[in-house]
């Protein structure tokens, strides 16, 4: 049922339809050989359940819901499900008594500089998980079959999508702005801090490109290179 090979959890996947629309992404941990926890966006648990349910063909597993809270610990080597949202080494503590030392803005500031998508924002039922490069987090192109299979490898193999989401550095921009090439509309804005954005943007449009959001001028944010 989901887009990764569970037998490598902890790790992250999609659940799909079968034309490859996000149903939920999810964390699969797995607590025991027959105990698995999958972890997804607060007001998608039943979405998950349900969906499970309708495809269960083994009356002894049993889908039950759990409530958890959540802390994102920086650093490498500590205990925690590996976690890659923010650009830096870091873990997710379940249920853990700590206090948070990171302001939300500052927690959005390193996701949006990672480029990485999260429902709501980047993530809904209208795109396609290539998009917004799940294919490269979220899918195994080795396991065995599942919903939505047929049209993520088909793009993989034979195509490439129409828009990517990038980075963008611009003094100021909202979720919802459109972005221009000249007088061509090229994108959308999706999240966005002072001096950062992150928005899908047509693959056609060059990495020196100079952009317009709003009146403001914005270009495409790339990464250093590696040492």
């Amino acid at each position: 049922m989901l887009s990764n090979d569970v037998s490598a959890a902890p790790c992250e996947a999609l659940l799909l339809t079968p034309k490859a629309r996000v149903i939920a992404p999810v964390v699969v941990v797995r607590r025991e050989p027959d105990d698995f926890l999958l972890l997804t966006e607060p007001g998608l648990g039943e979405a998950v359940r349900s969906t499970l349910l309708r495809a269960r063909f083994a009356a002894k597993v049993e889908i039950e819901p759990e409530q958890h809270r959540s802390v994102i610990v920086f650093g490498s080597g500590g205990e925690g499900i590996p976690n890659a949202d923010y650009g830096e080494p870091a873990a997710e503590l379940l249920d853990a008594d700590l206090e948070p030392t990171l302001a939300d803005d500052e927690l959005e500031r390193l996701r949006i500089e990672a480029a990485r998508p999260i429902w709501g924002k980047e993530i809904d039922d209208s795109i396609l998980p290539a998009e917004a490069g799940l294919d490269e987090t979220h899918v195994s192109f080795t396991k065995g079959c599942y919903p939505g299979q047929e049209p993520i490898a088909r793009l993989h193999y034979r195509g490439q999508p129409n828009r990517r989401l990038r980075v963008l550095e611009v003094e100021d921009a909202r979720p919802g702005d459109e972005i221009f090439l000249g007088e061509r509309a090229v994108g959308r804005v999706t999240s966005a801090v002072p001096g950062r954005a992150l928005a899908y943007i047509r693959r056609e449009v060059s990495d020196d490109a100079v952009l317009q959001i709003g009146g403001a001028e914005a270009r495409l944010h790339l990464p250093s290179p590696r040492p």
